[in-house]
């Protein structure tokens, strides 16, 4: 069985970092010149006894900034639970350690710099959702895992590990390039795992959701949309919901990702930009790319469109269905259900349409299940493939909906679930069940758009509430904010700690440098000035009315010719990614 050590030392010398292995019977120790860069592997009885020592939970890996090599550790973990007898960890806190033991032979330009990129690396490993398994394979499915072959139980983790959800394998390639050393390296994924013991008719099983964010493509909501020229979806996420029963398993896979063709959403102040359909790019190749992968790895793909089929999203929707159709592949079903027309005036009930009319593919599609006996009853053929605007919201309702309907059937067929029990009426279960469901959609919201999901109370309670409503309202004007005003700085975080953006060796300047143009610092100071002198005449009058007016309508006029300028020109005022070319985020 492949396996990475489990417990960890770390001795730190002035010319070295030694890694020690601390599990019983093993005397590996992973040696760092901090001069030299070089990883070897070595005895206990090489490290010194002067070394600074202190535990660790496992490796990161290394990413190089302007002032260096950097050795980045998990310090601290949560366990959230066994998976087939395998502890499940949540990493919760890192260091940052620097190979240089100072930073005086940078110039303060560089300095900076540098504290700008570590700042970047400490925005992603604070964003929360980092998961490992030191004996478990965590980035493959139930399914997948039961049919590989005898050379694949050989590798090592990180060698068998599904690179589209390793989100530290730039930062492993270090040691990934020496075999020797893999069992000191950690895949960790990125996205959501719950795992919760729960009781029906008095009979105890195990309820796991585990939803794999894809590193390919990744990034923050308007920043990064559509496919790239791989054929990756942005916000691409694997969710798979898993039953354990007396030896019974059973799992069930869906898939999100952004509507896959080259369009785009850029930030530019509007509440709602309009997304652009890029006009100058071939579609299908890199359409055909992401659905021809799709179907090798998962079979037949029924796609749920839950976009708006008029105003803005309107055009989305025709050209994914036209796509479709001409793409011609019969393993490909396409339905468009529009989300928010049919559930208009709080009808959440109708969203019972579309789980029916998709309910025979879905029972041709089946799950993954395998009897107490260790048999292989039944494989899951196909999956739904759901997607809204931003794969969050819409999509994460709609997927709980679908995944429950399959655990009703996998329940009643592991004998859990009585015949003529339906899921619904169990009402401890249920809790369980959707409250799971609405923080899986604040996770992926998170991480892709900087606040928790909207519509979790119809999640979390089967019905649409107007607290729900007004909560929705809060985490909009917070999206607002972050997406106009912090989510170039978290997109170049994401871009840095994946490895699309690599920080030069030399000493020559890198993208932070660039400066914006004196006029948007100007304006927004200017239009802030004329509002406020617009307020303090009307709060103070003159000596007349008319000359109380005359001077509220010049500040007036003033503020609302200078927001207007601002808002004409709103992509330049925006937070926009610095360290990426734009042609790559479009």
């Amino acid at each position: 069985m492949a396996t990475a050590y489990q417990r960890y030392n770390l001795h730190t010398t002035p010319e070295k970092f030694f890694i020690e292995a601390c599990d019983e019977g093993a005397d590996a120790v992973l040696a760092i010149d901090r001069v030299s860069n070089e990883m070897t592997l070595k005895g206990k009885k090489d490290v010194p006894p002067s070394a600074v020592t202190r535990p660790i939970c496992g490796i990161m890996g290394t990413v190089r900034l302007v002032a260096g090599m950097y050795l980045i550790v998990i310090t601290r973990k949560r366990n959230v639970g066994s998976l087939l007898g395998h502890a499940v960890w949540k990493a919760v806190d890192f260091d940052v350690i620097s190979y240089k033991k100072t930073v005086l032979h940078l110039s303060e330009i560089q300095s900076q710099e540098n504290k700008t990129f570590l700042s970047m690396i400490s925005n992603v490993l604070m964003t929360d959702g980092f998961y490992f398994c030191t004996d478990y394979d965590l980035t493959h499915t139930l399914q997948r895992l039961a049919n590989t072959s005898p050379d694949f139980q050989e590798m090592s983790l990180l060698e068998r590990a599904d690179q589209r959800f390793v989100w530290n394998g730039n930062l492993l390639r270090e040691l990934a390039a020496q075999p020797e050393l893999h069992k000191f390296a950690l895949p960790v994924v990125h996205g959501f795992i719950v795992m919760k013991p729960c009781r029906i008719n008095g009979k105890i099983f195990e309820w796991i959701l585990i939803s794999r964010r894809s590193c390919f493509r990744a990034g923050v909501r308007y920043y990064v949309r559509g496919i790239d020229s791989e054929g990756h979806a942005a916000n691409f996420v694997e969710t798979e919901q898993i039953v354990l029963y007396e030896g019974a398993k059973a799992s069930f896979i869906q898939t999100r990702g952004s509507i896959p063709f080259y369009w785009s959403q850029r930030p530019n102040l509007k509440y709602k930009p309009k997304p652009v359909i890029n006009k100058t790019t071939n579609h299908m190749d890199g359409f055909q790319r992401h659905f021809d992968s799709q179907l090798l790895i998962y079979g037949k793909q029924t796609i749920l469109n839950l976009v708006n089929q008029k105003g803005s999203e309107k055009p989305l929707e025709q050209a994914f269905a036209k796509m479709v159709s001409g793409m011609n592949n019969g393993m490909l079903n396409y339905i468009a259900f529009d989300f928010h027309k049919e559930c208009s005036h709080m009808r959440w009930d109708r969203l019972q349409i579309l789980v029916d009319d998709v309910a025979e593919t879905q029972d041709q599609y089946s799950y993954f299940m395998v009897n107490p006996e260790g048999k292989t009853v039944a494989q899951q053929r196909g999956l739904f493939r759901s997607n809204c605007m931003d794969c969050l919201d819409r999509t994460n309702v709609i997927q709980s909906l679908l995944a429950r309907r399959s655990l009703q059937s996998q329940l009643q067929r592991i004998g859990v679930l009585n015949v003529g029990q339906r899921i619904e009426e169990q009402a401890e279960f249920e809790k369980i069940y959707k409250n799971a469901w609405a923080d899986n959609a604040n996770a992926c919201a998170v991480q892709y758009a900087g606040t928790g999901a909207l519509k979790t109370d119809f999640t979390r309670t089967g019905k649409r509430t107007r607290w729900g409503l007004l909560m929705d309202g809060w985490n909009s004007m917070i999206r607002y904010y972050k997406n106009n005003f912090s989510d170039g700085f978290r997109q170049d975080s994401i871009d840095l700690f994946l490895g699309n953006f690599a920080v030069d060796e030399s000493d020559g300047p890198t993208p932070l440098r660039v400066q914006k143009d004196w006029k948007f610092l100007t304006l927004p100071i200017i239009m802030l000035v004329a509002f406020s002198m617009c307020i303090v005449c009307l709060l103070m009058a003159g000596d007349t009315w008319t000359e109380t007016l005359a001077y509220v309508l010049f500040w007036g006029a003033a503020s609302a010719i200078t927001a207007t300028i601002i808002l004409f020109n709103g992509q330049d005022f925006v937070d926009a990614p610095k360290l990426v070319h734009k042609e790559k985020l479009d």
